[in-house]
């Protein structure tokens, strides 16, 4: 599959670099909102899932700082609902890993408030943990 910019901006390659991580071409996306309402998880995110999507599309690398990428825990339900067949799982992971290369390929948990860590669900940090160690 090719990846088609609709503009060559200095934030494209950003774009570029999500595409390579998942493969995923995210300027399919017409943001329906599907993925939002679906995510059972959606509530405790600083930004909605399509939003994610939205500011990828634009070279928006503030996505990185995002708290929804570490709260997504790959359930697939975005993936499904997509009627674009997105897989925003694969979005999400790309992202993390872009921080994760920034940041010297760690994830300090320790970093996080006591307030996220009494809302995050366990699963989460150890759908984290288990992506981090394999």
């Amino acid at each position: 599959m090719t990846l088609i910019f609709p503009m060559k901006s200095e934030n494209s390659s950003f774009v570029e670099r999500v595409y390579e991580l998942s493969g995923q071409n995210v300027y399919k996306c017409y943001h329906c909102g599907k993925c939002s309402a679906g995510c059972p998880l959606s509530h405790l995110m600083d930004i909605m899932p399509n939003q994610v999507i939205r500011k990828v599309q634009l070279g928006d690398e503030s996505v990185l700082d995002s708290k929804a990428i570490w709260f997504c825990v790959s359930c697939f339900t975005c993936t499904v609902r997509c009627p674009q067949g997105i897989d925003l799982a694969k979005v999400m992971e790309a992202l993390r890993q872009l921080v994760l290369r920034k940041n010297g390929d760690n994830f300090d948990v320790s970093k996080m408030s006591e307030e996220e860590l009494a809302e995050i669900p366990q699963i989460a940090l150890v759908a984290a943990m288990r992506k981090r160690s394999s």
